[in-house]
């Protein structure tokens, strides 16, 4: 008899969603007041936080969602499974800006899993980083399609699959 492999599970946005307001507690949002939490999880099973860091030059500015995935990066993580996010209030909770989810595109697959919760309360809604960003800036070499210094720019389409 054949044996077959089995699908992890997919993961759970509660925990991730709790990391994510943990983390928020952290931010340093003297400008803003606009605190936001993130947390990354690995396909081993670590999670990763993040929190927003303002700074009087505003572009200096680091997000919430980029500071776990530098962190992950950092420490050697590149298999992404999920993403939660924490910002903002119940019924608008806070959604990665176009630089993290450009961030993110790079290094998490297009049906990755993103859940985006208020800070205090409220439900999680989903989305994956595909609907996020349809269509991802990349470069062949990113992909692993093709070594540097040959590289050259994709499109993708909405499905994500490169052109």
């Amino acid at each position: 008899m054949p044996t077959r492999k089995s699908t992890p599970a997919p993961p759970s946005p509660r925990p991730l969603v709790a990391a994510a307001r943990e983390a928020a507690t952290r931010a340093h949002a003297p400008y803003s007041g606009f605190r936001v939490g993130a947390a990354l999880l690995t396909g081993d099973g670590r999670i990763f936080t993040g929190c927003n860091i303002e700074n009087a030059s505003y572009g200096l500015t680091l997000c919430a969602e980029r500071v776990a995935l530098a962190k992950a990066v950092s420490e050697g993580a590149t298999d992404f499974r999920a993403l939660a996010i924490a910002g903002g209030a119940a019924d608008t909770p806070a959604t990665p800006c176009g630089a993290c989810r450009q961030a993110l595109a790079e290094f998490c697959p297009p049906r990755m899993p993103v859940w985006y919760a208020g800070l205090a309360a409220g439900s999680a809604r989903a989305t994956t980083i595909r609907k996020l960003l349809p269509h991802a800036f990349a470069l062949a070499c990113t992909r692993g399609l093709s070594a540097a210094p040959g590289c050259r720019m994709l499109s993708h389409t909405a499905e994500g699959s490169p052109t």
